[in-house]
């Protein structure tokens, strides 16, 4: 397994967003701005892209938020969702990071908590989906 960084949207990143969020789940906007300015990330396995996130500064809210998290059907129950997180967090307190929050769909929820992120707040929609905001403090992650 081999998670690679970039600076730009590459094309196995969007290829797997398309399929889970688009085919899978029915969002209509997947793509936006941020992925103009955001670190992307795609984990591969045996040279084959299994899943992929996001990351990326938010200077209004002054805080990193991580998105766009999503693993090929095939893929699942293996870990790689975490796997992801733990090196965008790695990468993140590189770059002097404190603080991350990211949207969670509702269903997603679990997953986030186990990882160490907290609710945050009512849930809010986008594109008809639940979600709710949730945070993790980094200091407190990498002191353990």
């Amino acid at each position: 397994m081999i998670i690679e960084s970039f600076d730009y949207l590459p094309l196995e990143a969007k290829n797997i967003r398309e399929t889970v969020f688009v085919n899978e789940q029915g969002f209509n906007y997947e793509f936006d701005d941020i992925d103009d300015i955001a670190t992307h990330l795609v984990l591969y396995i045996d040279d084959k892209a299994a899943a992929t996130c996001r990351f990326f500064m938010d200077k209004e809210k002054d805080t990193y938020l991580i998105g766009r998290i999503a693993v090929l059907k095939n893929y699942r129950g293996l870990g790689l969702g975490s796997q992801l997180l733990q090196k965008a967090e790695n990468l993140i307190a590189k770059k002097g990071g404190k603080l991350i929050r990211l949207s969670a769909q509702l269903q997603a929820v679990e997953f986030y908590r186990k990882n160490g992120y907290i609710d945050e707040g009512e849930p809010h929609y986008d594109e008809s989906y639940p979600h709710v905001w949730m945070y993790k403090k980094l200091t407190d992650s990498l002191d353990k």
